[in-house]
């Protein structure tokens, strides 16, 4: 039976997707109670303390669950720090914030963020948005807007997967609205001469704003 925290679960045919959003109230010992741990996980757990730890073991036991299987699989992280399912066509991507955290799993590329609502984000608005993004948003400001522009470009980085890229210069974000709580939208990632595509949904739920993204196509610019 799954426990109740299980906030939302969504299945996404348009990208062959599901979503899991888990709200966490547990102790470190539900989670562990309930997950067996593979040996290279180990290695990456006994680095993580506190809320980490306990928003590492979440996002696994969510994970397991979405994807309804008895026996789950190895959760591990490639060299850049992407997760990824071993032995598993399924793309992954997790987030976590305050209380909640977000896991989606697709044969697509993926990449997916979830933040509390706060004020003070506005002070980097500046510093990762361009200026059709500025001007979109200064033309119809909300805070709602401001983090669904900023976890575009998260869940857009996590499609990236790789370190180092510039949030002003490289991922970019089309205009959009929010209707019923909803954005539909899409963006690009351009990077060392290519050219992502990107689909982007968002989600108003109450305090947070939840933000996916999938890709669409790539292409070479040169």
């Amino acid at each position: 039976m799954i426990a109740m925290p299980l906030l939302d679960f969504y299945t996404l045919p348009e990208f062959d997707a599901k979503l899991g959003v888990w709200e966490i109230n547990e102790n470190i010992s539900f989670f562990r109670d309930r997950i067996d741990l593979f040996p290279e996980e180990y290695e990456e757990v006994e680095i993580l303390k506190a809320r980490k730890l306990l928003e590492w073991y979440c996002s696994r036991y969510l994970l397991h669950i979405m994807s309804n299987r008895e026996i789950r699989g190895a959760c591990l992280k490639d060299e850049f720090g992407k997760p990824y399912l071993k032995n598993s066509d399924y793309y992954i991507s997790m987030s976590h914030s305050h209380e909640l955290t977000a896991v989606i799993a697709s044969r697509s590329i993926v990449g997916i963020d979830i933040q509390y609502k706060v004020e003070k984000i506005s002070r980097i608005a500046g510093r990762v948005l361009s200026e059709f993004e500025l001007d979109d948003l200064h033309r119809n400001y909300s805070l709602d807007a401001l983090h669904v522009y900023w976890g575009a470009k998260e869940a857009m980085y996590k499609i990236y997967g790789r370190k180092e890229i510039d949030f002003k210069k490289e991922l970019f974000v089309d205009a959009f609205t929010i209707q019923d709580g909803h954005v539909f939208s899409s963006g690009d990632i351009m990077k060392a001469g290519i050219k992502t595509e990107c689909w982007i949904r968002a989600q108003i739920l109450q305090d947070y704003v939840m933000v996916y993204a999938w890709e669409k196509t790539k292409k070479n610019l040169y």
